[in-house]
């Protein structure tokens, strides 16, 4: 991601662009996916990659968030946000 783009949600940032977790918006994730998501360490700052999408351009998103790989839903994807990481 490049470092003067607008920040943009997970499920939109194009496949193999890295950036860094800039916001999350907990209310729109169900309980145990949002508690899942804090007991991995998925919080601001955080950096993150797109690494693959499921067939046809579904579900589920591969991603590598800090030095995990996870499989997240779109809609799970989407309630994060992804700005431009500051290291690169």
């Amino acid at each position: 991601m490049k470092k003067d783009a607008a920040p943009i949600t997970l499920d939109k940032l194009p496949l193999k662009s890295c950036g860094a977790i800039v916001g999350i918006d907990w209310k729109r994730l169900e309980e145990r996916d949002a508690r899942r998501l804090r007991e991995l360490g998925v919080d601001e700052g955080v950096s993150v990659e797109k690494l693959h999408k499921g067939p046809f351009g579904t579900d589920p998103i591969a991603c590598r968030i800090g030095r995990m790989t996870v499989a997240l839903r779109t809609s799970q994807a989407s309630a994060i946000t992804v700005g431009p990481s500051k290291t690169r």
